[in-house]
C-alpha cells in the first residue's frame, strides 16, 4: 500500500509504499477514503523539516531538553548516534480521516466490514490507504454523512473540545483569535451552542468566511472594529471567553484577549500559540486560563487508546470517542458546515506536489482533503467521469454543395434580445444570404422581428419551416431549455444548425443531439462560441505562435450580478448561470490550447455564484476560469493571460491584446466597440452553408466543451475533480 512519509532530518516528502498493517486485537484496518490535512499542524512539521540542525533546535526546546539529559545519562556519541538514527527515519503525517472498515479484529463487535467510520489518531489515521485502527479512536459515521465531510472528525473533536473546556452559556459573548481550520470549527460550534461570537484573523478572506458560517462580527487583530464590536455586544463589558485558535511567535493574541475578556473570564488555549501571559492584565482580572488538550479524555492515555479501556460516562461524559461521535452527529444534522472550509481535493497520489504547493503559499487553503483511489464511498454522491460521447456519422450526407449564385436561405427560431442585438444585425445586411423565416411563440413578437430585419415570413409553426425544404439553415436562438430538442429535431429535417450556448444541459440531452448526427448523418452544427473568431484574439494567438511546453492560461470573467426576475436565474429548468455562459469560455481556452480538456475540477464559495473551473489537458496544460459575479461593475468583463515557453499572451476585454515574448507586440486601441468574434463566426458559417464545406468548429470539439461545461456542475456536486472519458 501507499503512505505519506517525511524524513525529519532532510526535509523529504514521498509517498512510499510499504506493507499493508496487520488487523490486531481490539481495533479493525480501515481502507481510507478522505484524509484531511491540518494545514496547521501538519505544515508547521513540514516547515519545521526543512530548518537546518540550529532551526529545529529552536523551534523545539523540549526536544533539546531531553537530549541534553540523554547526554548526561548515556554520553555524547551514544546520544548523538541515537538522535541521529531517529531523525534520519521516516515519520507519518496525518491524523483525521473517514474509510471503509475492511477487517475487524478480535474483540471489536461494534462495527462490520463495509461500515464507514471516521478515525483519529496520530499513530492511527495517518495519510495512507490502510490503516488499523484501535476500538476507542474511531466512530461509525451518521447515514448520509458524505466521506469527505466525515473526514474532519478528529480536528472537529479538537475543536469541540476546546469549547468544551470553554463552557459557553446561552447568550454569552465569544472571541475566538485565529480564523483557520480550528478557529472556523470553533466559532460554528460556539454559534450552535447559542453563544454570539467575534473572530480575529489578519487575512480578510478568513474573516469573510467566519462571517458567513455564523460570527457577528470579525477583523483584523488590530482594527478598531473588533474592540468596537465587542464593547457593542457586551455593553463594554468584555467577552465570556477568548478561544486561541492561533499558531506563531507573536505574543498579540495572548495580550489582545486580556484587553477583551471581562472581569473573571475565561482564556482557553487550543493552538500553539507563545503564551507570555501579561502577570497584571491576568491578575487583575482574575483571568481563567485553561488548556484543551487535543481530541479529549483518553489522549495520551495508552489504556483507552490501546487497550480500549473506556472511562465510566459517570465519571468522564465526553470522551475521545466520544467527542467524535458527537461532532459526527453535529455534521450530520447540518449544526456544523465543514464544506465551505474545504478549498481543495487533491488525489492522493499527489500528496508531495500538494505539500509543497501549501508550504510555499502557492495553494491557499483552509482545508484540503487526499481522495484516494478505487475507494466505494457508501453515502456520497461522487461524481463519476462524465462522458464525451463518439461523434458517428451514419445515414445519407446532406447540405451538398450549393450554386454560388444562389442566396443562403436562413430561418430563426427565437428573436429575443441577443438574436435581434447581436446576430440579426450582421446578417441583415449580408451579401448572398436570404433572411426567409422566423419562428416564435408569439405572434407579435415574429411580427416585430420581421418588420426589423426583412424576414419574408413570420410564424409561429416550427415543423412547417422544418419541412420548408428551401431554407438552408436554422438558427435556434431560444432559451437554453429547448436548444437540445430544437437543434435534435432540425439536424433530423437535413438542415444545417446554428444554435446558441449551451448546446445541452444534460448529458442526456446532447447524448439525444449525436444520436440525431448518427441517425441522419448530419452533421452540420455549428455552436455560437464566438470568441474564438475575434479578430483581436485571432491576431493574438498568430503574434504568440507555436509553442512545445505546457501552457497555464487564466481567464477572469467579471460576469455581474443579473437583474432580479431574469429568466437567466431559473436554475430549475434554464440551468445554473455558468451551464449558459461558460462554454464560452471554456471554448476560448480549448481553442487557445489547441485540445480538449481531459478533467475539470470546479469549487464555489457558499452562497454565491463564484466560480473557480480548473480544466486539464493531455499535455499537462492548465487552464483556470475564474468566474465571478461579485466584482465591481466598472472593471472589464474579461480579462484572460496565457503564459508558455517564456512567452506571455495578454487579452484585455476584446479592447486591447499584447504579446511578451523576444519581441514584444501591442495592439492598437479599438476605435468602436469590442469585437467578440459574432460577424466573423455568422461569416464562416454562412460559407460553410453555402459551399458545402466542413463548419467551422469540429463537431467533437463543440461535444468536448459542452461536456466539460456539464463536468463543472458534477463536480460541484461531488467536491472532486472529474475525469472526462472519451467514450469508444
Amino acid at each position: 500500500m501507499k503512505q505519506v512519509v517525511q524524513n525529519y532530518k532532510s526535509g523529504e516528502l514521498a509517498v512510499l509504499d510499504v506493507p499493508v498493517p496487520g488487523c490486531k486485537p481490539g481495533g479493525v484496518l480501515v481502507r481510507t477514503a478522505y484524509s484531511l490535512i491540518s494545514t496547521g499542524t501538519e505544515l508547521m512539521k513540514v516547515s519545521e523539516a526543512g530548518m537546518s540542525m540550529l532551526g529545529k533546535a529552536r523551534s523545539r526546546p523540549d526536544q533539546v531538553a531531553k537530549v541534553m539529559q540523554s547526554v548526561a545519562t548515556n554520553g555524547v556519541p551514544a546520544t548523538y548516534r541515537k538522535v541521529m538514527g531517529k531523525l534520519d527515519s521516516y515519520t507519518p503525517l496525518g491524523y483525521s480521516l473517514c474509510g471503509v472498515v475492511e477487517q475487524v479484529g478480535p474483540g471489536v463487535d461494534d462495527v462490520k466490514v463495509g461500515d464507514l467510520v471516521a478515525c483519529a489518531g496520530n499513530e492511527h489515521a495517518l495519510h495512507a490507504e490502510l490503516n488499523w485502527v484501535p476500538k476507542n479512536l474511531y466512530a461509525r459515521v451518521p447515514e448520509g454523512l458524505a466521506p469527505r465531510h466525515a473526514a474532519f472528525g478528529t480536528v472537529g473533536s479538537i475543536a469541540l473540545q476546546g469549547v468544551r473546556q470553554g463552557e459557553p452559556q446561552l447568550g454569552e459573548v465569544a472571541l475566538v483569535i485565529g480564523l483557520g481550520l480550528i478557529g472556523q470549527l470553533v466559532v460554528q460550534l460556539l454559534v450552535a451552542s447559542g453563544a454570539r461570537v467575534v473572530g480575529v484573523d489578519p487575512d480578510p478572506a478568513r474573516c469573510e468566511l467566519a462571517e458567513r458560517l455564523g460570527a457577528a462580527a470579525c477583523g483584523d487583530p488590530s482594527s478598531a472594529a473588533v474592540e468596537a464590536a465587542v464593547a457593542e455586544l457586551t455593553d463594554g463589558h468584555g467577552v465570556d471567553q477568548v478561544y486561541l485558535a492561533a499558531g506563531g511567535s507573536s505574543n498579540q493574541p495572548v495580550e489582545l484577549a486580556a484587553r477583551l475578556c471581562r472581569d473573571r473570564g475565561r482564556v482557553v488555549d487550543i493552538g500553539k500559540c507563545r503564551l507570555d501571559l501579561p502577570w497584571n492584565a491576568y491578575y487583575e482580572k482574575e483571568l481563567d486560563v485553561r488548556f484543551s488538550r487535543s481530541y479529549g479524555p483518553g489522549r495520551y492515555d495508552p489504556e483507552y487508546e490501546l487497550e480500549g479501556r473506556d472511562y465510566p460516562i459517570g465519571y468522564v461524559r465526553w470522551t475521545e470517542r466520544r467527542n467524535l461521535a458527537c461532532f459526527l452527529d453535529l455534521l450530520a444534522r447540518g449544526r456544523v458546515d465543514v464544506d465551505p472550509l474545504i478549498s481543495h481535493i487533491a488525489n492522493f497520489d499527489d500528496a508531495v506536489e500538494t505539500y509543497r504547493r501549501l508550504k510555499d503559499g502557492e495553494l491557499k487553503a483552509v482545508a484540503v482533503l487526499f481522495r484516494y483511489p478505487d475507494q466505494a464511498e457508501e453515502g456520497e454522491a461522487e461524481a463519476p467521469a462524465v462522458a464525451v460521447p463518439a461523434v458517428r456519422r451514419g445515414g445519407t450526407p446532406s447540405a451538398p454543395a450549393r450554386p454560388g449564385n444562389a442566396p443562403v436561405r436562413l430561418a430563426f427560431v427565437g428573436a429575443g434580445n441577443y438574436a435581434t442585438s447581436m446576430l440579426l444585425p450582421h446578417l441583415a445586411e449580408r451579401e448572398g444570404v436570404s433572411l426567409s423565416t422566423v419562428v416564435t411563440t408569439t405572434a407579435l413578437s415574429a411580427a416585430n422581428a420581421q418588420r426589423k430585419f426583412g424576414f419574408a415570413r413570420a410564424t409561429t409553426d416550427l415543423d412547417g419551416v422544418l419541412g420548408d425544404p428551401s431554407i438552408d439553415a436554422v438558427f435556434v436562438v431560444t432559451r437554453h431549455s429547448s436548444h437540445a430538442e430544437l437543434t435534435r429535431k432540425a439536424l433530423l429535417a437535413g438542415k444545417s444548425v446554428f444554435v446558441e450556448k449551451p448546446l445541452a444541459l444534460t448529458e442526456d440531452e446532447l447524448a439525444g443531439v449525436l444520436a440525431a448526427v448518427e441517425e441522419s448523418g448530419n452533421d452540420r452544427l455549428q455552436v455560437g462560441f464566438n470568441r474564438r473568431f475575434a479578430p483581436l484574439l485571432q491576431e493574438a494567438r498568430k503574434r504568440f505562435g507555436a509553442r512545445t511546453g505546457p501552457a497555464s492560461l487564466r481567464y477572469l470573467v467579471n460576469a455581474g450580478r443579473l437583474q432580479d426576475g431574469s429568466w437567466y436565474l431559473r436554475q430549475g429548468t434554464e440551468g445554473s448561470r455558468f451551464a449558459g455562459e461558460g462554454g464560452h469560455f471554456i471554448d476560448t481556452a480549448s481553442w487557445l490550447l489547441d485540445a480538449d480538456p481531459v478533467s475539470v475540477y470546479a469549487v464555489a464559495p457558499a452562497g454565491n455564484e463564484d466560480l473557480q473551473v480548473v480544466l486539464r489537458y493531455p499535455d499537462e496544460s492548465t487552464a483556470t476560469i475564474s468566474y465571478v459575479t461579485t466584482g465591481a461593475p466598472g472593471f472589464p468583463k474579461e480579462t484572460l493571460d496565457l503564459v508558455a515557453d517564456g512567452k506571455v499572451l495578454r487579452l484585455d476585454d476584446f479592447v486591447r491584446a499584447s504579446v511578451y515574448g523576444h519581441k514584444r507586440w501591442v495592439s492598437s486601441r479599438l476605435p468602436q466597440a469590442r469585437d467578440k468574434g459574432q460577424n466573423a463566426e455568422l461569416a464562416a458559417f454562412v460559407k460553410a452553408v453555402r459551399t458545402g464545406g466542413p463548419m467551422p468548429v469540429p463537431l467533437e470539439s463543440l461535444v468536448a466543451t459542452t461536456a466539460a461545461t456539464l463536468a463543472v456542475q458534477a463536480g460541484l456536486a461531488a467536491g472532486a475533480p472529474v475525469t472526462l472519458a472519451r467514450t469508444p
